[in-house]
């Protein structure tokens, strides 16, 4: 069936050069985009000057000497008229034209009797002929492989989706904007790092083969930005895609835009402050407002977050005291829950496993979750009160993390001696745990100022579109065809 409507598109399109138009034309007349010639009909129509509009048909009607094209761009769309009377080769268009084609029309505009703005044809041109048929927008696209694979026929044919990602790009435009704003100097780093670290996660390998050496796809862009503290920039973020070699879910992505700003002279208290009034402002811009939805909870982000002690959580929650428990009790504990933990884990992943499972589901509205143990956070700096806990503070809502900032490990033997404890963990077995770093060790012996930095991911758009996060990037890993 599908083969048979090639064909006929196909015999269409050589019935068209055939008569001596091109059906791909390099170059296309379009005086107006749809969107401006709507904004200013009244004036045109007043005028009756001609407008040449251009894009893709999404819909035909039309009976005897009259037929209708519904004409979209990537602002707009508005209805064309074409009259026997007025339009040469009528016919050929008639018959040649279907939806999913792009032309471009010329003619002035004017307002039908059903009060429909609309142009009247006076040159109708192909631009591009379309060979598969579009679905049709009153059936859509709902197999979910086709949606997430093809997602170009989903925005051809669903206006909202298209939507979403203007937002999409709205959210970070404003999270660059602010930042700017407040003094923030946007900065490159390389994606093909040779120790991957400011996270814990496994990375994609690969081969540069000019140098022969082994090479990862970068999991953070943390690090590079300290070295660039160093080197004396004092306020730098990065929008940036990073790659993670995890598991596929509602949340996580392997590859995935994130933004990180590093701020030199702050603590993780000044961030929380400046981060709570950043996200406000780039919910609002984004959504239109401070409450949203997710899963059927109203989620109300207008009002000061509140601050979370991670110890007493998980005391309460959990049922075990940070402060002496061990291993083998957290071990223990993890199984009792029905987490099935693997053999070998070291106390800071048995902490985070247990947190992530027990206690982040039930944080609903927006909160700063502070003060986890070292063991959790390798790059974080000691806290001068509680030495076993970290001046870190995770933005916390919807039952998910949604953001991560801490006050910046810049002693260089804490934080040779925190890599070699996770070096220990990667020895037996985890091959999250992060790894000695001693091109960023060395730069920490020249001296890096006390700084803040904090990162949060597009997890945080999904979010607040309460989607899936598979559902907000435009073509999300998938398994190859059969």
């Amino acid at each position: 069936m599908l083969d048979d409507l090639i064909k006929e598109r196909i015999k269409k399109r050589d019935a068209l050069i055939a008569a001596g138009y091109d059906a791909y034309p390099a170059r296309v007349s379009r005086s107006y985009e749809i969107e401006k010639v709507l904004n200013n009909f009244e004036e045109l129509e007043k005028s009756q000057k001609s407008v040449s509009i251009a894009g893709r048909v999404i819909g035909r009607r039309g009976h005897g000497g009259v037929f209708f094209l519904d004409i979209r761009d990537g602002g707009g769309q508005m209805q064309a008229v074409a009259k026997k009377d007025n339009l040469k080769s009528f016919e050929l268009f008639h018959d040649n034209l279907d939806i999913g084609d792009y032309v471009s029309a010329l003619g002035p505009v004017f307002t039908t009797q059903r009060g429909e703005k609309s142009v009247d044809i006076k040159e109708l041109l192909p631009i591009v002929k379309s060979l598969r048929p579009i679905p049709s927008e009153w059936y859509g696209v709902h197999d979910a492989e086709t949606r997430l694979r093809q997602r170009y026929l989903e925005l051809i044919v669903n206006p909202e989706v298209k939507e979403l990602f203007k937002k999409k790009s709205r959210f970070w435009n404003e999270f660059r904007s602010s930042l700017i704003k407040s003094g923030f100097l946007e900065v490159e780093t390389p994606v093909l790092e040779a120790t991957p670290g400011g996270a814990d996660a496994e990375p994609f390998i690969t081969h540069l083969n000019a140098l022969d050496i082994d090479l990862y796809l970068r999991i953070s862009l943390e690090i590079a930005q300290k070295k660039l503290l160093v080197g004396g920039y004092d306020k730098i973020f990065e929008i940036g895609r990073i790659f993670r070699n995890e598991g596929i879910d509602s949340e996580h992505l392997q590859d995935y835009t994130q933004m990180e700003f590093y701020w030199a002279y702050a603590d993780y208290k000044e961030l929380m402050k400046f981060v709570e009034k950043l996200y406000k402002k780039v919910i609002k811009s984004t959504t239109g407002g401070l409450v949203t939805t997710y899963h059927g909870a109203s989620i109300d982000w207008s009002k000061k977050w509140p601050k979370l002690e991670y110890y007493k959580l998980f005391k309460d929650l959990v049922g075990l005291d940070l402060k002496k428990v061990t291993v083998d009790e957290l071990f223990e504990a993890a199984k009792l829950k029905g987490l099935q933990p693997e053999a070998g884990l070291g106390r800071g992943r048995l902490i985070d496993l247990l947190y992530k499972k027990i206690i982040r589901p039930t944080l609903v509205q927006p909160a700063f979750l502070i003060h986890p143990p070292v063991d959790v956070e390798p790059l974080a700096k000691r806290s001068s009160k509680y030495p076993d806990r970290v001046e870190r503070f995770q933005v916390v809502g919807c039952g998910t993390e949604l953001g991560k900032g801490f006050s910046e490990c810049n002693d260089p033997s804490d934080q040779r001696l925190r890599f070699e404890e996770q070096m220990s963990l990667r020895e037996a077995g985890d091959k999250e745990a992060q790894r000695m770093d001693e091109d960023f060790l060395e730069a920490l012996e020249y001296g890096m100022p006390p700084a803040g930095g904090f990162g949060v991911s597009e997890r945080l758009f999904a979010i607040i579109m309460n989607k899936p996060v598979r559902e907000t990037v435009f073509f999300p890993l998938m398994r190859p065809k059969e």
